[in-house]
């Protein structure tokens, strides 16, 4: 009976967790959208203030487009967009954004040890954490716990969001909290720098 009632429970279980999961091919059915600002996959948005889509993480993207269409994050771009999506649709996207390969960018050369110093040991003297303890070394995320893939994104768009996340403008969702406090302590210079950095980094 223990055996019947374990066997049941993980059934369901799995049940549930096929469920929630997204689907890369009805994702790109209502991915093309998307293209107008991000390209084709998500991979060569039109502006370098808009972001890479491609393969940041499911379960990051899946949390950024829940915020955006609640407004807990604001982005006037994106207003109306997803209002008509299902939570389904949502994950379906995030799904199919993460399985698209990211197009790494170009650092400037001018600024790729301090970014890469930044980016890999912080900044002891005013406390900066490095990047890498949560984006990966080589800028891969940490899925799992949400923290998104980084290497290869615009640098344009990313400099936007630390000075965003200093500023306190963006403060939607669980991380923003860390990102926040990270931001308060980098200097324009060090934003610019590892923004750049990262945009090679892969």
């Amino acid at each position: 009976m223990k055996k019947l009632i374990a066997g049941v429970v993980l059934g369901v279980g799995l049940t549930a967790m096929a469920h929630g999961a997204g689907d890369p091919q009805a994702g790109e059915q209502n991915a093309a959208v998307c293209a107008g600002c991000h390209g084709q996959g998500g991979a060569k948005p039109v502006m370098g203030v808009y972001p890479k889509l491609s393969g940041l993480g499911e379960k990051y993207l899946y949390r950024q487009l829940v915020a955006i269409k609640s407004k807990e994050r604001n982005i006037p771009e994106m207003t109306g967009i997803l209002d008509n999506m299902s939570d389904q649709d949502l994950q379906d996207l995030a799904a199919y954004f993460d399985s698209q390969e990211m197009v790494v960018s170009q650092a400037d050369p001018d600024l790729v040890d301090q970014g890469s110093a930044l980016y890999r040991g912080g900044n002891l003297a005013t406390g900066v954490p490095a990047c890498a303890g949560c984006h990966n070394p080589q800028g891969n995320g940490n899925a799992p716990a949400g923290y998104p893939a980084l290497g290869g994104q615009n640098a344009e768009y990313l400099t936007k969001q630390l000075k965003a996340y200093r500023e306190g403008t963006r403060n939607a969702g669980s991380n923003a909290a860390i990102m926040m406090d990270v931001a308060s302590k980098l200097t324009d210079a060090e934003i610019e720098a590892v923004s750049s950095y990262i945009s090679g980094l892969n």
